[in-house]
């Protein structure tokens, strides 16, 4: 705390015979004043100094806590009255300077109060910093006088400029072809003139060149012609897509179907019609680029949980029910895969229902890959599970995998149907599906109801693939095996996602030229955020032979021998 300052006038009774006409001046600094303070003194003791030289008979006494002066008049006052009234302006001078410094550096509480509060000796500088900061904002910034150039020195500006290129240098890997195919994507297909077996194409039951589809597809092209040219709300529905909405609706046992031109929209257009600003969708982590989009496209709070992990669901799903306040007015979602097309993995729907019920979330689940493939009649994860389908809150699939079509459908209630007629915009702005299609789809759904055998046949060969691949060097299956996808990751990881990547693409292209087996990698661009690792796909038909099966296996047992000749 700093000391106050004393300003005494020394009374003329106390400093007779002494000091009859003097002033006194005790004050000390804080510690922070003290440079300030002293660099006062010691212009007043200089000046005193001075004075003294002058008039010997002034008797003056400098300390570093004060300044003592005594002024005694000579006897001799009259002779010398001129430089005694100089010294007295002098005094007078260096004592108001004094004060005036004091002050200004340890201004006394007692008085020196504004609105109640203290002031320190920080007073004066404080306020010259305001000053000058004030200064200095009013000052307008300098601008340099503006002066064209010349036609001389903007065609040396030109000449030098080197603009960048619109796009990045393309790498290796983007120079990279993918195969052509030269026939339909069958079991046999035919790339650069060679017959291979086809493991890269999602021909789950095998309909693909399927007569009785192909018969529908032709009638239908005869009445309403290749496309339907216009959106369903603008004058773009056909009966077809009606017949195929009832068709869909009536298979998986709901109320209400929608029909969508593309499959891969149907999800990333069906996620923002009902999710929203403020909502809390939690999701697994390993779903496609497709529903990465929808997230995205919805502007909801997305929260991830780990791949097929329902301790960490259950933790994502108490977190939030616990930390928000206002969860229980918010539309909360969970989002999953039936069949994960990054993973090969089944989601285990009976656990998700179960934390759906306990915490009030509604459940979104795309069947891209289960739809006509997973349950005893190809109805999908529900039926998987043995669980009533209106469990889960809206479905969604693409009818390019199973159904050897095109497009998309969303099922549920009649009033989830409803609101997408009018809010979601792929329904509302993309041109219908094309009508043959949608009657291929309507064929698709017969021939699986009167083949169940189509099914049976699907699971016998994915158990004859698994048998075969259970012993890969270097590699192992990650998939479930159930699952129409049969997912192959390294054992041990390059670590890198580029390196492993090269790798992978290295064996499938072995495969594909030594042994004409058409197996892929899981590609993902760079707008897509799954963090689980690449691998191997195949995708297995009912209408692969086991002999194609074998060779398959056998195919990769081999490459994978040479390429990791180490790993057990």
């Amino acid at each position: 705390m700093p000391y106050r300052g004393k300003a005494l006038l020394a009374d003329s009774e106390r400093g007779k015979g002494r000091n009859p006409v003097g002033i006194r001046f005790f004050f000390s600094v804080d510690p922070i004043t003290l440079i300030a303070s002293r660099t006062s003194i010691r212009f007043a003791q200089q000046a005193l100094i001075l004075l003294k030289r002058l008039c010997p008979w002034a008797k003056t006494s400098n300390s570093l806590g004060g300044v003592v002066l005594t002024r005694a008049v000579a006897s001799h006052a009259a002779q010398l009255g001129i430089l005694n009234t100089m010294a007295s302006a002098v005094m007078n001078i260096l004592q108001a300077a004094v004060d005036w410094m004091t002050f200004a550096f340890d201004a006394p509480s007692a008085r020196a109060v504004v609105f109640g509060v203290p002031i320190g000796g920080h007073l004066f500088v404080e306020g010259l910093l305001l000053v000058v900061i004030l200064y200095l904002l009013s000052q307008k910034s300098y601008k340099p006088p503006k002066k064209p150039l010349s036609k001389k020195e903007i065609d040396e500006l030109c000449d030098e400029w080197t603009p960048e290129p619109l796009i990045p240098p393309l790498t290796k890997e983007m120079q990279r072809e993918p195969p052509v195919l030269e026939s339909a994507a069958r079991p046999h297909t035919t790339i650069d003139g060679q017959e291979v077996v086809n493991f890269a194409s999602a021909n789950y039951l095998g309909l693909i060149g399927h007569q009785k589809l192909l018969d529908s597809c032709t009638s239908a092209m005869e009445t309403y012609g290749v496309g339907s040219c216009g959106p369903r709300s603008f004058y773009g529905t056909i009966d077809v897509h009606l017949d195929c909405e009832a068709r869909i609706a009536k298979f998986l046992g709901t109320p209400d179907s929608i029909l969508y031109s593309y499959g891969l929209s149907t999800v990333f257009s069906a996620i923002p019609a009902f999710c929203k600003k403020g909502d809390i969708i939690i999701v697994d982590e390993g779903v496609h680029w497709g529903i990465q989009n929808g997230l995205y496209l919805s502007r909801s709070t997305i929260v991830y949980f780990k791949h097929n992990d329902m301790a960490s669901l259950q933790s994502k799903l108490e977190k939030i029910t616990l930390e928000n306040k206002r969860a229980k007015k918010m539309r909360r979602y969970i989002m999953i895969e039936a069949v994960y097309q990054n993973s090969g993995q089944i989601a285990p729907l009976d656990d998700i229902i179960r934390l759906k019920e306990k915490y009030l979330f509604r459940v979104l689940v795309d069947e891209s890959n289960s739809f006509g493939v997973l349950g005893r009649s190809g109805k999908g994860l529900a039926e998987y599970h043995g669980i009533p389908i209106e469990k889960i809150d809206i479905v969604t699939a693409a009818m390019g995998h199973a159904l050897a079509a095109e497009g998309g459908f969303c099922t549920g209630n009649a009033r989830i149907i409803d609101h997408q007629r009018l809010s979601s915009s792929a329904y509302v702005f993309s041109a219908s599906l094309p009508p043959y299609l949608a009657s291929a789809a309507i064929s698709a759904i017969d021939v699986l109801e009167e083949n169940p055998s189509l099914i049976t046949k699907l699971k016998e060969n994915i158990a004859v693939l698994w048998a075969g691949l259970s012993d890969l060097q270097g590699l192992e299956i990650a998939s479930n095996p159930h699952s129409p996808i049969v997912f192959l990751r390294l054992k041990n990881s390059t670590g890198s996602f580029k390196s492993d990547l090269q790798l992978l693409e290295d064996i499938a292209d072995r495969v594909l030229k030594e042994d004409s087996v058409f197996v892929v990698t899981s590609k993902r661009s760079i707008l897509d955020k799954c963090p689980l690792p690449v691998g191997i796909k195949l995708f297995i038909s009912a209408a692969h032979s086991e002999s194609d099966l074998l060779k398959a296996s056998e195919a990769l047992k081999r490459v994978a021998a040479s390429t990791f000749p180490n790993c057990g």
